[in-house]
Formats: structure tokens, sequence, C-alpha cells
């Protein structure tokens, strides 16, 4: 039987998750390396081992723009908690950015609709502006995001292409809802994707496991929590009461 061996070092050169998956992907290939997890937010890399292997080995295996500093032991690990606990943001402060986006979304949506109240165009309207403005975040890397979206979207795991069309697929949802195009096909649509993503948020919440969300691309760093359920769950019940309606 193989012991195997737990390491974890201090990593810098990490801004995104392009950046965590090369690392990864490079030190997967390494005889010696079982698993990688690199943590973009604290810039750390733990690593299991079938065997040792060396400093210099591992940082020759990853991109030069990468640095391993050093290994970190159980006492520094401990003394940087520590010092850093005052300091880390709440799950609050962290998904500010999105809460203020839905808040903004929401008030246009009203607005469009208030000297002429009806909640379906109302619906539509937030569902536009939804996936317009969240498709524009991930136009902003459209290199980056397919490798953060399929860290947890079974679709793009499987078919890594999607991952690259998803951004656009938004945008033309986007428009269809604002200018009342095909409104069934675009609802039908937005609840298969919607419920494969959602799918896929659940499974990742329940494992545990701290990864970036990709709902707003990857230049707004959030993670991962029960408010992407949250937001992921609101547009698919607006899909389905859009559906019953309209059917």
């Amino acid at each position: 039987m193989v012991n195997k061996i737990n390491r974890k070092y201090k990593i810098s050169g990490m801004t995104c998750s392009s950046c965590k998956a090369s690392v990864e992907n490079s030190l997967n290939l390494l005889d010696q390396v079982k698993s990688s997890n690199a943590d973009i937010r604290l810039g750390e890399l733990t690593l299991i081992l079938n065997k040792d292997i060396d400093l210099k080995s591992l940082q020759n295996s990853i991109p030069k723009k990468y640095l391993i500093n050093k290994e970190i032991s159980s006492s520094d690990r401990l003394s940087e908690i520590k010092s850093d606990s005052p300091n880390k943001k709440s799950k609050l402060e962290q998904l500010k950015p999105l809460f203020l986006i839905l808040f903004y979304i929401t008030s246009a949506s009203i607005l469009l609709n208030f000297r002429d109240w009806n909640w379906n165009n109302f619906m539509l309207d937030f569902m536009g502006l939804f996936f317009i403005i969240f498709s524009f975040f991930k136009m902003l890397d459209l290199k980056g995001f397919p490798v953060s979206f399929m860290m947890y979207d079974p679709l793009a795991k499987v078919i890594p292409i999607y991952g690259f069309l998803y951004p656009f697929i938004e945008t033309a949802l986007g428009v269809m809802f604002l200018m009342r195009i095909k409104i069934i096909a675009a609802l039908v649509i937005s609840l298969i994707i919607l419920i494969v993503t959602t799918v896929g948020v659940t499974k990742t919440l329940l494992s545990k496991k701290t990864i970036q969300c990709a709902c707003l691309g990857t230049h707004l760093k959030l993670p991962m929590t029960e408010a992407t359920l949250i937001e992921n769950i609101i547009m698919l019940s607006m899909s389905i009461f859009m559906i019953l309606n309209y059917t």
C-alpha cells in the first residue's frame, strides 16, 4: 500500500480561474503528484503526492509566471489564520457586487413598468436585463470564464465548448426577452440551462468545496455560496411561472 504525502506551499502569480487550472493541470502531469489544488484567494497550493518531490521540480513543471515560494508548516498556517481572521470579509461583503446588480436589475424592471403595471412584462424585463448584464461580465474574460464555469456546471464539464458559448446564449436570451421575440422558446431554453447549472451549484455546495462562482465572470471574484443557489432558483421560478402563463 502506497502512503500518500500531503504538502502545502505558498504560490504567487495566480489571478484568475485560468491560472488555477493551468497550475493544477501542469502539476497533475507529474508522476509524483496524485492530486493538486490551487487556492487563488489564499495564494496556496495543496498537493497529495505518491512520493516526495523537491521544490525545484515542482517549479519547473509549471509556467514561469507562477512562483512556488516555500512549503507551509502547520505552525505557519496557524499564525496566518490568527493574523488574517480579523480581516476576512463576511459572505455579505464578498457578495455585495451580486446584490447590487440584482438591486439595479429589479429597480430598472420596476421603472420600466410602473406606469402600466403588468407582472408578466416585469418578469420578462427582469429576465432580459439579468441575462444581458450577467453575460456582459462573462464576456470580459471569454478565455477564463469557461475554465471557471466547467468546475461546477455538469454540461460544461462534458462539452467544453458549451462554456465558451454560454455568454452568447445568455446575450441572445436577454435580447429575446427584452424584444419579446419567441418568448416560449426563450423560456424553455432558460429553464433547461438553469436546471443544469442549479444541479452543479447544489452539488458544489453540498461537497463544501471552496470555488469561485462564475455567474459574474472572473473579474469579480465571488465565492460560490447559498446566494448563487437562491439567484438560480429565482430565475428558475420565473421561467416556470412564465411558461405556465404563456401555455
